[in-house]
This record gives C-alpha cells, structure tokens and sequence, in this order.
C-alpha cells in the first residue's frame, strides 16, 4: 500500500471542548481545561530531532511504536487506509502536538502517520517518556486529557461518515473551515485544498466532491480559485 499525500485542514481545535463539560472537581476540570505545552517543551528536549519529507510515513498502522513524535514544525497526518487506496483523515497536528502515545500499552499503533509538508518531530524513547511521567505525574493527566479530546473527535467523525451523506459532509467540512464573513458576507476556507484533500476528508470518491463542487459554483453558493473556496452565501442543507 502507497498512500498518495493530501492536505487536509487546521489542527483540531483544542476549546471545541470548554471548561464547562466538567466542573465538578480539581481532577475533572484539569481534564476539560486547555491543554498547557510546558511539559511538552520539557519533554521535547529528551527526544532526538527526526526530519521528515513531504508524505513521508512515521508510523504505519499495525506497527508497534516505541517513541512518541513530538511535532517541533510542519505538520503530521493520522489516517486510516484501504487496500484500494481510499483514505479517511482522523486529524492533523502541529507543532507542540504529539503522536504514538497509543502504543504506550504495547499494542499496534491504530492509524497510519505521515507527513503532510517537510516536518520536524522530537521523537523520544518510551522509557524516557514513562521516566517523565514518573518524574512529573501531573503530565499523565495532559495525557488523558488529550487522549479524550481525540477520542470524542473520532466519535464525531464516525457518526458523520455513518449517518450524514456526503453532501451533509461536505457542507459541514466547509463550514468549520471558512473564515470570518468579509465586508460581502463571503467566507474564504483557512486554507486551499485540493479535491483529493477533501475527500479523504469526506471518505469519498475525489470524482463526487469534483461534482458537487461544480454544482454549488454553478449555482453560485461558492466560487473557486486557484484552489481557493470562498462561500459566498449560506449552503442549503440538502442538494
């Protein structure tokens, strides 16, 4: 299997999930709150600097991994693959973010990860990370509290790709990408994507966003260029 590489959108947002969902004690809401870097900028310091081209693959689902993958710059993609090549993106993460934390429990790592531009990742040693743990305890909760947050992010994913369409998920995909309305009330996405990106971002064909694109720009709902998308006014719901 060869992956084929594709941008994908931001980083996940680390407030979709505010300080209000636990308030109940010091351990629950250290959990909600957002995540602080300073243990991992002390723990980055532990790694070896690891460079890695555009659509390279760090970690390749099924593998055991020893090391977690500490994102100094650039960008790392987690994602899931067949056999025919369909790809479904589960995040995308930069820097002060980190990948391998799964394998802690000595099991394969769940997705494949690669690099979406030339990236440099602080990869440390397992023993060193537990070492860390041990000596700093209250990072283990960072941990968890990261580790849920992407839990629930996959949750999200997979009731969109079981129980919306593509439409719905394109309109979705969209929506969390524009920006703030301009002096017009257009929305341009954060950044430009490609139609491969987008549909490894739907899990479906490159040939149906391509479509459903075209319609929309028809029916002057968006406009594109240069790979570009700008809203130019609110999407219907159903198409």
């Amino acid at each position: 299997m060869n992956p084929v590489v594709s941008a994908s959108h931001g980083s996940p947002d680390h407030n979709a999930y505010p300080n209000a969902l636990i308030q109940t004690s010091g351990f629950t809401a250290q959990l909600a709150a957002n995540p602080s870097y300073q243990h991992v900028d002390a723990l980055a310091v532990l790694g070896k600097q690891q460079h890695y081209r555009r659509g390279e693959l760090l970690i390749r689902e099924g593998e055991v991994v020893d090391a977690l993958y500490i994102v100094l710059q650039g960008r790392l993609r987690a994602f899931l693959a067949d056999d025919a090549g369909k790809e479904l993106t589960l995040g995308v993460y930069g820097p002060r973010e980190h990948m391998g934390e799964m394998s802690l429990d000595g099991k394969p790592h769940s997705s494949h990860v690669e690099a979406l531009e030339v990236t440099t990742c602080s990869v440390v040693p397992h023993d060193a990370l537990l070492a860390f743990i041990g000596a700093r305890p209250e990072f283990a909760l960072e941990l968890v509290g990261r580790l849920i947050r992407r839990a629930r992010l996959a949750t999200e994913i997979a009731r969109s790709v079981a129980l919306t369409d593509v439409y719905g998920r394109l309109v979705r995909l969209l929506r969390q990408l524009a920006t703030a309305p301009g002096p017009q009330g257009e929305r341009r996405l954060s950044e430009r994507m490609t139609h491969q990106a987008i549909a490894r971002q739907l899990a479906c064909s490159r040939e149906m966003v391509s479509r459903l694109l075209r319609d929309l720009e028809r029916g002057g709902y968006i406009a594109v260029k240069d790979r570009w998308i700008t809203l130019l006014k609110p999407l219907p719901a159903r198409w």
